[in-house]
């Protein structure tokens, strides 16, 4: 070491490692708001359409929504803003996610995460599609009927709005199952004998989560629910079977992590 050259200090190493970590994160998390600004702001161009969209199951079943409240109309309008919003932006939200976990990944890691992106998105919208065309028709006839003699069926709009959203939302994250178990199984973090040792609790867990998700009490809504998300984890536990492979420990030890600046010439 030469004269006058500073004494490296792991724990001063770890420290300088952990504000460029917060600094990377804080510049990404800059970015993925300014997404959701943008993606915000191109959605309130298309209000109208995607509102009428929205509310085709419930016309569709002869019913219309109505607001109650004088500011009603324009928080629903946010709301729809903000939700496209967020789904337009999702692509470079997920990538801001990845580069910021990737640094801890193994090279094989990064470029299987990397893969998986396009998956993310169409899993996603197959989930959303089905959410919409399959469930959603059926919840909304089976609620509008459901003591319709007896009581008059008039929804408002924002509870209408968020009843849609959770639905196609949390279907639509549920179908990305197999890709993230996919993932975990090819990075050697699950197996497939590991999650079909589970498949008991793995039912019980995927019952809660559908009556969670499911907007009616009767079981033909949540048998529409249950069946796919089971179709889901078998083929999960099928995929993680083709791909699982050992990881490998890490040994840090081997690594030369002290910085050049503080190397012996």
């Amino acid at each position: 070491m030469t004269q006058g050259q500073p004494t490296y200090d792991p724990i001063d190493a770890s420290r300088m490692t952990l504000m460029d970590h917060l600094r990377e994160l804080r510049t990404r998390l800059i970015w993925v708001i300014g997404a959701l600004v943008v993606g915000t702001a191109i959605s309130m161009l298309f209000v109208g359409p995607l509102l009428e969209f929205i509310i085709l199951p419930l016309t569709e079943a002869g019913a219309k929504p109505m607001a109650i409240g004088p500011t009603d109309t324009i928080s629903v309008f946010f709301k729809v803003s903000f939700t496209t919003g967020a789904v337009l932006a999702m692509p470079f939200i997920v990538y801001h996610i990845v580069a910021f976990v990737s640094p801890g990944l193994y090279p094989h890691e990064k470029r299987n995460l990397i893969l998986t992106l396009p998956g993310v998105m169409v899993l996603f919208a197959i989930g959303a599609a089905f959410a919409y065309f399959m469930l959603l028709p059926t919840a909304v006839g089976f609620l509008q009927s459901f003591l319709g003699d007896i009581i008059a069926q008039e929804w408002t709009i924002d509870r209408y709005i968020s009843f849609v959203t959770r639905i196609v939302f949390w279907i639509g994250v549920a179908f990305e199952m197999p890709l993230v178990i996919a993932f975990l199984a090819r990075a050697g973090i699950v197996s497939g004998r590991q999650l079909l040792n589970y498949w008991r609790q793995a039912v019980v867990i995927i019952a809660i989560i559908a009556a969670a998700i499911t907007p009616t009490v009767d079981p033909v809504n949540m048998t529409l629910v249950m069946a796919p998300l089971l179709v889901l984890y078998a083929s999960s536990v099928g995929l993680a079977y083709l791909l699982y492979r050992p990881r490998t420990p890490r040994d840090f030890s081997t690594e030369d992590f002290i910085p050049p600046e503080y190397r012996d010439e």
